[in-house]
């Protein structure tokens, strides 16, 4: 199946967030539901972090919705996270994302794969 006849079966939906659950949930989970994007729904407790984990061939943005964290990298840099903002991971990256604050951080992240570039 090339991309035209993926795109051609994908439809507008909406998803219900339940941002007070603790538990991680999926929000997108890629093919057949989407060309190449998945996405879900992190809450993280003071202290708890995600684990250090590689984009691969994918980039990857977290949409902070609550709380304060720290994403770090492996050259040991760090992005600080607090709420709202989004922070932005490039393919090809090892990072971990860790909640430094005193409430339970929240988040969505979305994955994409990294091809061509495309003008929207």
């Amino acid at each position: 199946m090339d991309r035209t006849e993926t795109t051609a079966t994908l439809v507008p939906r909406l998803i219900a967030l339940d941002v007070h659950s603790g538990a991680r949930q999926a929000v997108l989970e890629g093919p057949p539901g989407t060309v190449t994007m998945r996405s879900g729904l992190v809450s993280l407790e003071p202290g708890d972090s995600v684990g250090r984990h590689r984009t691969e061939s994918y980039e990857e943005v977290l949409i902070v919705l609550e709380g304060a964290g720290v994403m770090r990298f492996t050259a040991h840099e760090t992005l600080p996270l607090q709420a709202p903002c989004a922070a932005y991971c490039p393919p090809e990256t090892e990072h971990d994302v860790t909640n430094t604050g005193r409430v339970p951080l929240r988040y969505v992240y979305v994955v994409a794969h990294a091809g061509r570039s495309h003008s929207i």
